[in-house]
């Protein structure tokens, strides 16, 4: 049986929530991830210190409760001690002072920009991308060395928005150069090519997006557990992501944007944004990566990358996949994930 080994597995952009679902689903993550960059649009969203610390506070609970339902873990996703994991806090961007940056800079890892109403819980986001009124703020951060990750999508037409939003992320990289910016969950061709013409530009990249395209979603019957934001889009565009992905490019790392909702909130008319694949993330990125003959590359991508760009240190965990069959469970305590009741090509064998 072939194996591989991943160390300090980090993911750069996940969805934790709060309350229920945070108690529910952190494990998942914290099981066969030493750490990961938790988003912060909850609601209301976390602003201030206070909250941030608070959030940090209920996101250790939960990931260091015991399992008193061991059993269910064992039979979907060989649960095990999860050991250490890092919840890497974000902040949610709005202008804040120098002042209250520099108080904040050691607890925090990023800033996350949202433009308002674009996907769930940013409301509060940027309404007017005003370089003037927000350059206060930038030049903090970029001075004090906090990153800026951005969703970056225009109200625009849907396949359309994020190489819109190319335009934005061109003024930003060239009027703050000293600011390290985040594309976060890029998913076109345009967002690839961009990534290369500024220096202090990097990106994330979902295991979902190197998989699929719009057809998948909305191509024969609507697969609701398929609908995020951003959308996939075309074949080119997923293609232009599988070549940097795979070849590990030294600027872009793994982020899932695993984005929990209840079954009832994905199987509606008014369909949530998100899709759910905490669990089953690095399996499928095993599978991917084996099947195009990169493995070698894997480790970069879900890990060093992501330590260089962000100058982490992770506690030291180790991940042994098999190339094996695993059924993807139908749901996770109500939460239905990417391919769920199918039969994927990796499974998690043991974590250390």
């Amino acid at each position: 049986m072939k194996h591989h080994t991943l160390l300090m597995p980090l993911d750069m952009h996940l969805h934790l929530r709060d309350g229920i679902m945070l108690e529910n689903i952190a494990l998942l993550s914290a099981y066969s991830f030493s750490g990961a960059l938790v988003m912060p649009n909850l609601v209301p969203p976390v602003r201030s210190k206070e909250e941030l610390l608070a959030y940090k506070a209920r996101i250790s609970q939960a990931v260091g409760m015991e399992a008193a339902d061991e059993d269910e873990f064992e039979e979907i996703g060989e649960f095990s001690d999860n050991g250490g994991f890092e919840p890497y806090m974000t902040l949610f961007y709005q202008n804040y002072d120098k002042v209250f940056l520099a108080e904040i800079a050691e607890e925090i890892t990023a800033i996350k920009l949202y433009p308002a109403g674009i996907t769930t819980n940013s409301e509060g986001g940027v309404k007017n991308f005003d370089l003037n009124e927000m350059r206060p703020t930038l030049e903090a951060m970029a001075e004090l060395n906090i990153p800026l990750c951005v969703h970056g999508e225009t109200d625009g037409f849907v396949m359309d928005r994020e190489a819109e939003f190319m335009n934005i992320y061109d003024a930003l990289a060239t009027n703050f150069p000293k600011l390290k910016i985040i594309m976060e969950h890029i998913t076109t061709k345009a967002a690839v090519e961009m990534l290369d013409k500024h220096p202090n530009l990097f990106a994330t990249i979902t295991v979902h997006h190197l998989l699929m395209t719009l057809d998948d979603v909305a191509g024969g019957m609507l697969k609701p557990h398929l609908f995020c934001k951003p959308i996939a889009k075309r074949p080119q565009d997923r293609d232009a992501l599988l070549q940097i992905a795979l070849n590990a490019h030294p600027k872009v790392m793994f982020g899932s944007d695993s984005a929990p909702h209840p079954r009832d909130k994905k199987e509606s008319c008014g369909c949530a944004a998100g899709i759910f694949t905490a669990p089953i993330a690095l399996q499928l990125l095993c599978e991917l990566f084996d099947k195009h003959g990169k493995l070698e590359n894997l480790q970069a991508f879900v890990s060093d990358n992501a330590q260089s760009i962000y100058s982490l240190c992770p506690e030291f965990k180790e991940v042994i996949l098999a190339k094996r069959p695993f059924k993807v469970p139908e749901d996770y305590k109500g939460v239905v994930p990417m391919y769920a009741g199918e039969t994927i090509g990796w499974a998690i064998e043991d974590v250390n």
